[in-house]
């Protein structure tokens, strides 16, 4: 959201501010799951989910980086921000 309030209104920047709000959302609802199952989400999906997190993260910092506008695997079509 902050680049939205603080950067020009380009679809740039609307494009990877909905991206960064999706990535968000997904990374919380992993913790938030991966907490709440005993053992298995602790010793399982919190790991892998962690991990894909982590990926997905350096996919879209890359992306924004060199100024591409391309989706992120798993999440990347979810649209938020219109």
């Amino acid at each position: 959201m902050i680049p939205l309030l603080a950067g020009d209104n380009s679809e740039f920047v609307k494009y990877h501010t909905n991206q960064g709000l999706v990535f968000f959302i997904f990374a919380v609802g992993i913790n938030i799951i991966g907490g709440i199952i005993p053992v298995l989400g602790w010793f399982l999906i919190l790991p892998i989910g962690n991990l894909i997190v982590l990926v997905l993260f350096i996919i879209g910092v890359l992306n924004a980086a060199n100024g591409e506008m391309k989706p992120l695997p798993l999440i990347g079509n979810w649209q938020i921000l219109k």
